[in-house]
C-alpha cells in the first residue's frame, strides 16, 4: 500500500472519529426516554451499516471470483469478510451493552438480534473455513459460494423489525414510515459517526487486501521456483 495514501487514510479516519466522538458526547441532546444510554446508537448503527457493506462486498467479489477467477477477487472478499466480522462483532457487542439498562437483559432472541447472531456465524463459517483449508482455487470457489449464499441474510435482518413481532426499536426507518430521530442534531451525528466508521472499514479493508495481495505474490514465486527446481532436478 502506498504509504502517502495510507497516512492520509489515517489522517482522515482519525480526524471524523475525533470529530464523532465529540459530536456523540458533548454535541447531541440526550433522548427523551431512554436518557444518556441511547448515545451508543452512534455506534451501534454506524457498526452495523459497515458490516451489511462489508459482506455485500463478499459476495460481490465472490461472484466477480467465480465468473473471472482471478485471485485478486478472492482476496479482496477475504479482507472483506474478516473487517466486516470484525463490525458484525462490535455490533453484537454493542447492542448488548445497550440493551442490558433499557430490557434489563443482555440478550434475548428477538428477531434482529437472531437473524444479526445467524449472519456473525455464517461469515464465521466463512473465515474458518479459510484459516483451516488449504489456500487452493477450489477452497477459494468454495468460500466464494458461502459468502454469496450469506448475504442473503443481511436485507432479512434490516427488514426482521417489520416481518415479526420484536422489541428492537426501529429508529431508522420506523413501522409507520417516519424515523425516530427528533433532532437535527441528531441526524447530523449519525451521519459523521457513519462517515467515521465508513473511512475506518476502508482503511482496514485496503491494509488488510495489500497484506493478502502481498501473500499471493508469494505463494504464487514460491509455486514457480518449486517448478523450476523439480525441472532442474529432471535435467
Amino acid at each position: 500500500m502506498n504509504k502517502s495514501l495510507n497516512l492520509a487514510l489515517g489522517a482522515l479516519t482519525g480526524g471524523l472519529m475525533v470529530v464523532a466522538i465529540y459530536m456523540v458526547f458533548e454535541y447531541v441532546p440526550t433522548e427523551a426516554d431512554q436518557g444518556i444510554v441511547q448515545r451508543i446508537f452512534y455506534f451501534h448503527v454506524p457498526c452495523a451499516w459497515v458490516a451489511f457493506a462489508a459482506f455485500g462486498l463478499v459476495a460481490i467479489c465472490g461472484i466477480f471470483y467465480l465468473w473471472l477467477e482471478s485471485p485478486i477477487w478472492d482476496d479482496l472478499g477475504y479482507a472483506a469478510a474478516e473487517s466486516g466480522m470484525v463490525f458484525c462483532t462490535l455490533v453484537l457487542v454493542t447492542g448488548s451493552i445497550w440493551a442490558k439498562p433499557i430490557w434489563g437483559t443482555w440478550w434475548t432472541w428477538d428477531s434482529r438480534l437472531t437473524t444479526t447472531l445467524i449472519l456473525w456465524l455464517l461469515y464465521g463459517g466463512y473465515l474458518l473455513l479459510r484459516a483451516m483449508a488449504d489456500d487452493t482455487p477450489q477452497v477459494a470457489r468454495f468460500a466464494a459460494v458461502v459468502g454469496i449464499v450469506a448475504v442473503a441474510d443481511v436485507p432479512v435482518v434490516v427488514v426482521s423489525v417489520r416481518l415479526w413481532r420484536t422489541i428492537h426499536p426501529a429508529v431508522l426507518v420506523t413501522r409507520e414510515g417516519g424515523h425516530g430521530l427528533e433532532d437535527p442534531r441528531m441526524v447530523a451525528t449519525l451521519l459523521v459517526a457513519l462517515a467515521a466508521f465508513t473511512a475506518l472499514f476502508v482503511w482496514l479493508l485496503i491494509l488488510r487486501f495489500a497484506t493478502l495481495r502481498m501473500r499471493t505474490r508469494i505463494a504464487k514465486l514460491a509455486g514457480e521456483l518449486n517448478l523450476a527446481h523439480a525441472a532442474a532436478g529432471d535435467l
